[in-house]
C-alpha cells in the first residue's frame, strides 16, 4: 500500500487543494460560489474554528481532503462530528487515502469525545460506499431537504 501522511491543511495547499476541490464538486454535480470557496479555504486555515481539515499527501503531493465539524447533539451530552466533504485525487484513488482520511477524522471525534461521527454520501457511489461499509454501518435514515 502507498505511503499515506495525513495533516493539517495549511496556506500553502490552496492551488492544490482548489483543483481537488473543484473536482469534488464537478464530482457531485454541483457548483460553489467562489466567494463561498474562498470563505471556507480562510476558514479551514484560520486555525481558529471550524470547520477542520486534514490533507492527505503522496510522495509529498496534495491528494485528498476531508472537512468536518463537531455539532452540539439534543440525544447525546457530547457533540457529533460530521464529516462533510472526502475528496481523493481520481487518479491515485484505490490507494488507502480515503480510509486514511477517515481514521483521521475518527481521532480527532475520539480526542474530542465525539458520540458519533457521521457522513452522508449518494446512493450511487458505489465505489466509496464499499470503503463506507466496511469502516462505518449505514443508517435507517433518510435525508430530507427543503
Amino acid at each position: 500500500m502507498t505511503a499515506v501522511d495525513i495533516r493539517r491543511l495549511s496556506p500553502g495547499d490552496r492551488e492544490r487543494w482548489s483543483a481537488l476541490w473543484q473536482g469534488y464538486n464537478r464530482f457531485y454535480k454541483r457548483s460553489v460560489e467562489e466567494r463561498v470557496t474562498a470563505r471556507l479555504w480562510d476558514r479551514l486555515t484560520a486555525g481558529t474554528g471550524e470547520p477542520f481539515g486534514f490533507g492527505a499527501e503522496v510522495d509529498g503531493r496534495l491528494c485528498g481532503f476531508a472537512h468536518y465539524f463537531f455539532q452540539p447533539s439534543t440525544s447525546d451530552w457530547n457533540p457529533r462530528c460530521y464529516l462533510q466533504d472526502l475528496f481523493a485525487d481520481p487518479d491515485i484513488r484505490g490507494k488507502g487515502i480515503g480510509r486514511a482520511l477517515i481514521e483521521a477524522v475518527y481521532a480527532e471525534a475520539d480526542r474530542h469525545e465525539a458520540a458519533q461521527t457521521y457522513w452522508l454520501t449518494e446512493d450511487s457511489n458505489a465505489t466509496a460506499r464499499l470503503l463506507y461499509d466496511r469502516i462505518g454501518k449505514q443508517t435507517r435514515f433518510i435525508k430530507y431537504m427543503r
